[in-house]
């Protein structure tokens, strides 16, 4: 897009410029003088543009950047999270094993003691 509007700029310059001759006794017309103000002008503006378009594609890098960081920083928290899942789920299940044991052996000693 920025460069459509340079071309844009630089093919109203060139027209301008084009229209315009200077006399021969070099004295310019106030025609002249207003087309040479116009010139000067979307070259300015098109110089603005250029720059304003390369601030808005750092902007939008930088953006790009922090938007990969946090995303990296959720994947490792959901890395973390899933490990300490993990680790809760063993011990439950290392709990419930030993709970089944003790359960068996309250059963047995409870059959020891009837008969």
């Amino acid at each position: 897009m920025k460069s459509m509007i340079a071309v844009l700029f630089a093919a109203l310059a060139m027209a301008a410029v084009s229209g315009c001759h200077k006399p021969e006794d070099k004295r310019i017309g106030p025609a002249e003088q207003a087309g040479r103000e116009i010139d000067k002008a979307a070259v300015q503006a098109g110089e603005k543009l250029d720059q304003a378009g390369q601030k808005l594609d750092q902007a939008a890098l930088h953006a790009g950047e922090k938007l990969d960081q946090a995303g990296q920083k959720l994947d490792e928290a959901a890395q973390h999270a899933g490990e300490k899942l993990n680790q809760a789920t063993e011990k439950l299940g290392e709990k419930v094993e030993q709970a089944g044991k003790d359960m068996q052996q309250s059963a047995r000693e409870a059959r020891k003691e009837k008969n």
